[in-house]
């Protein structure tokens, strides 16, 4: 089995894990905290299907290249599939419509900023700070 990983470049040595800042996003009231929080501090919203490979794909690149502080803006975990009401209450209140996995940016009580798929990761954070 080492013969394998040498030459497929597999690693004994075990990876670090990346952790961020998440906030997980499970109730109602919390989306009227989000609103009201967003007037002085950037929000963003991820909604993540935990059985779907893209947005796991997506979720993955997303942690790999995510390189803010919770000192910058708050992140919301929604796992969309465990609180299917609040996803959909996310998308009355801030006026997108539902896609997955996507990523919402709030400011002022408004989503400024949505991606969803792929384009989730183009979206840069830091011009939302």
């Amino acid at each position: 089995m080492g013969f394998i990983k040498k030459i497929f470049g597999g690693s004994s040595e075990p990876k670090e894990e990346k952790i961020l800042p998440w906030l997980n996003l499970k109730t109602l009231p919390q989306l009227n905290a989000i609103e009201k929080k967003s007037k002085t501090k950037t929000q963003v919203v991820f909604k993540h299907s935990t059985r779907c490979g893209i947005s796991t794909m997506v979720m993955n690149q997303f942690v790999a290249n995510y390189n803010l502080t919770e000192n910058d803006l708050d992140l919301y975990y929604l796992d969309l599939l465990s609180f299917r009401d609040v996803s959909n209450e996310v998308g009355y209140k801030f006026q997108i419509m539902h896609q997955s996995p996507q990523m919402l940016v709030i400011r002022n009580g408004i989503a400024v900023a949505h991606a969803s798929h792929g384009a989730i990761n183009e979206i840069n954070l830091e011009q939302y700070i």
